[in-house]
């Protein structure tokens, strides 16, 4: 069974022949350092949606014996950058405020060809991988381009307004699903984080009044695997997204949900995705990793519908060590039928 097999497999809710291993981002400097390329990350490299060439993408998942690669193509978010260490930016003050600032925000054409044009070169040359379009649904570029403050007060007070920005992002995102869902991408990636480690950023009403409409017009557009990123506690409205039809989660975030409850209570219904602890990757050891991936495929991974990825993404901040180990720990212990007792 292939890489593509496998995954498919495991979407589907089945046992593939391993249990597969993912990731929906690498960061630049962790991979130039496990791959030993060497090159100084520029901001520039750093800022990119898809920093890698699709071969070299394909040589960093060939390393970590991952089953997957990741396009990325997301809406621009309308918000102040502030530097952190290492010369990433993070968003600051968001830059659509009011109805004056409308204008200015404006999104790539999504129905230029040429938008496109790389995502059809990049899943053309995926290999045996399977090959993953991420993007944003709009939730998190309507918040980050309002400003957090903003954005809730605007649930109370300038509701049209707040619509008005969410439609934009969102009505992008629906063409955009529409076009790369025939491009031969194997899973649709949203990335929309709703929710705090102790619940959802806004009231379950909320998200069914406003959210999930949306939701819904773009559930019509996804004709392949979605899978849906959220960190943070969702579990307040998780039904309505399986009603949905969603294929499966993703990271489901320790200390916020319980991977192993999730198993029993949708493990029929949800393939899922995760979690393995990005604390242990930052600062255990290998044991430590290598602990984490036998317990997870041991107590998640019995029936299939299960892939292992880190508890977010691979970040810069990860022991290149525990990665590698995070990797060879799933083909060590990964095999079905499972017998880790």
């Amino acid at each position: 069974m292939n890489s593509r097999d496998r995954v498919l497999t495991a979407l589907r809710g089945e046992e593939p022949d391993r249990v597969p291993y993912c990731e929906i981002g690498i960061d630049p400097a962790l991979a130039q350092r496990f791959m030993g390329w060497g090159e100084p990350v520029t901001q520039a490299r750093i800022l990119e949606d898809n920093p890698f060439t699709v071969d070299e993408t394909k040589a960093i998942a060939s390393r970590l014996k991952m089953d997957n690669i990741h396009y990325v193509l997301r809406a621009p978010v309308y918000a102040q950058r502030l530097p952190g260490k290492d010369g990433r930016l993070y968003y600051g003050e968001g830059l659509i405020e009011t109805t004056k600032e409308l204008p200015t925000l404006e999104l790539p054409d999504p129905h230029n060809a040429t938008l496109y044009a790389e995502a059809k070169t990049f899943v053309s040359e995926k290999d045996d991988f399977s090959c993953w379009f991420i993007t944003r649904i709009g939730v998190v570029p309507a918040m980050l381009s309002m400003g957090i403050e903003s954005f809730s007060l605007a649930l109370y007070d300038k509701r049209s307004f707040l619509e008005e920005v969410l439609n934009r992002y969102c009505d992008w995102a629906v063409t955009v699903a529409e076009h790369v869902c025939q491009m031969g991408f194997d899973a649709f990636v949203s990335t929309d984080d709703m929710a705090f480690k102790t619940g959802p950023f806004f009231s379950p009403d909320v998200f069914r009044t406003l959210i999930l409409p949306h939701f819904r017009r773009i559930a019509e557009k996804i004709t392949i695997p979605w899978i849906i990123h959220s960190d943070g506690n969702i579990l307040p409205f998780l039904d309505d997204l399986v009603d949905l039809g969603i294929t499966g989660l993703h990271p489901i975030e320790k200390g916020a949900m319980d991977i192993r409850a999730m198993k029993q209570r949708y493990g029929d219904r949800l393939c899922l995705l995760g979690n393995v602890d990005l604390n242990i990757l930052g600062m255990g050891t290998p044991g430590d990793v290598e602990d984490e991936v036998r317990e997870l495929i041991r107590d998640v991974g019995p029936g299939g519908g299960y892939i292992v990825t880190s508890g977010n993404s691979l970040a810069g901040y990860l022991r290149p060590e525990n990665v590698l180990a995070l990797s060879e720990a799933v083909q060590q212990y990964g095999r079905y039928p499972l017998d880790l007792e």
